[in-house]
């Protein structure tokens, strides 16, 4: 019978050959090498055998005609992770024993052989997979697949306007055009419509210039939908309120950084999730003779460079995070600061999410207009602040004065956690060395400050 299948099966597949019967052996190992039109497959006996080799084109019916007719419960799968790996590995788990969804980056047998073919390949992961040699990668749930996807759509939108701004600024300087600090500001914008109107461009520069702000426009617009989607599914996870709690983290970095890291608890430690993100520094080490270079950068892309430009900033942060980046910066200097203390913000968001707590040195009037923003934007709610309705407000200090919230408050209307409050001994002490003590006891009460008058003097 299923050699009459497979006979069947035969122009669908391309090349068939079948050297012995698939149910001679009840442990079969199977290699695809995927593409993106074909998938080369190979299947092995448990002692290495070559049993069964051939192609099929990459479709939702071929693939099922051939986990029916060919491939059986026993049967454990390997394929390495490309962009379709994840729906094939859902339409053959449920006939095969196994699904194995391999790191291309570290099968390096593949990369490195002299003879490389389709065949060769798919071979290789079958053996790889029989010797338990072969490094599997995590599989992400249906709803991490869904954010990577719009998290890494929205950053491809912005890559394209980016593209399209700097397309402006060469016209411009290839015309020795001195534009505006801000060329895409409001004000920026209004003074290039009104270079366009004038007559200092040629026609081709107006002809390109005009095109490419028609296209902002319409790229603009795709962003703000993405954005708007983003802040509402945001704004339903309390994941990413936790992490947008950490200095310089808005909804958007706390999203990639949460689509990266998926299930937090597959990983052990915090130095895990740095290493995962390529935070920490590459080693080699050879006898007595060990060198450390620069990091890694495995892992997600994204996540990585939006950590990064979430600390670019922290040194004005006057909490732990702003006093380590200080700290490194006197030493190193400005990008290694940056790098460490993405690595360092990288290791608390995990700590963050495995005891789900939000962060315990947050600034509370930044944190508060974070998630006040997020607020309003996924569902339009404000608050009502100031007096009730008849009351009369009365100034606390001459020239009027405003209330900064206390943190635990700020996390008490926002619905978040509460923070930990008996604090380890190694962590009071690190407040006590680094002069940040004053600074955390200050976020558990309210403050009176003097309202700042934005009226100008004559």
């Amino acid at each position: 019978m299923l050699g009459m299948a497979g006979a069947a099966l035969r122009p669908a597949y391309g090349e068939y050959t079948m050297m012995t019967s698939p149910a001679t052996s009840n442990v079969r190992y199977v290699g695809l090498d995927v593409h993106k039109r074909m998938i080369v497959a190979c299947i092995l006996d448990a002692a290495g055998n070559v049993v069964w080799t051939a192609q099929l084109s990459t479709t939702r019916h071929a693939i099922e005609s051939f986990a029916k007719h060919v491939l059986e419960p026993t049967d454990h799968v390997a394929l390495e992770a490309t962009t379709n790996c994840w729906p094939i590995a859902a339409l053959l788990k449920p006939f095969v024993k196994s699904v194995t969804v391999s790191n291309p980056m570290a099968t390096r047998a593949i990369a490195k052989a002299k003879v490389k073919t389709d065949k060769v390949d798919a071979q290789v992961l079958a053996h790889l997979l029989r010797c338990n040699y072969l490094p599997p990668v995590w599989h992400p749930d249906e709803q991490t697949q869904r954010m990577r996807q719009l998290t890494g759509r929205r950053a491809a939108l912005v890559q394209q306007r980016t593209k399209l701004r700097n397309r402006i600024h060469s016209v411009l300087h290839m015309r020795l055009i001195d534009t505006p600090s801000q060329l895409f500001s409001p004000k920026g914008i209004e003074w290039l419509k009104k270079l366009l109107a004038g007559e200092q461009l040629d026609d081709a520069a107006v002809f390109m210039i005009e095109s490419d702000l028609r296209l902002l426009e319409s790229l603009q617009q795709e962003i703000d939908r993405f954005e708007e989607l983003l802040a509402k599914e945001a704004y339903a996870c309390d994941q990413v309120r936790l992490l947008m709690t950490l200095p310089g983290v808005d909804m958007l970095v706390a999203m990639a950084l949460l689509a990266a890291l998926g299930d937090i608890s597959r990983f052990h430690s915090p130095r895990e999730v740095a290493a995962y993100l390529g935070l920490v520094p590459s080693t080699r080490q050879s006898a007595n003779k060990r060198y450390h270079g620069p990091i890694t950068k495995c892992g997600n892309v994204q996540a990585r460079w939006m950590l990064i430009q979430a600390c670019q900033h922290l040194g004005r942060n006057p909490g732990p995070l702003g006093n380590f980046f200080r700290r490194i910066k006197k030493r190193k200097n400005h990008n290694i600061a940056v790098v460490a203390a993405a690595r360092k913000m990288a290791m608390i968001a995990f700590l963050m999410l495995k005891n789900n707590e939000p962060y315990r040195y947050a600034i509370p009037r930044s944190t508060e207009t974070k998630l006040a923003r997020l607020r309003v934007r996924a569902t339009g709610q404000k608050r009502k602040g100031g007096p009730g309705k008849g009351q009369k407000a009365v100034a606390k200090l001459p020239g009027g004065s405003r209330t900064i919230k206390s943190l635990d408050r700020v996390y008490a209307q926002e619905g978040l956690p509460e923070r930990k409050q008996d604090l380890p001994p190694g962590e009071r002490q690190m407040l006590k060395e680094t002069g940040c003590d004053k600074f955390a006891a200050a976020l558990a009460s309210d403050r009176v400050v003097p309202r700042k008058s934005t009226k100008t003097s004559c």
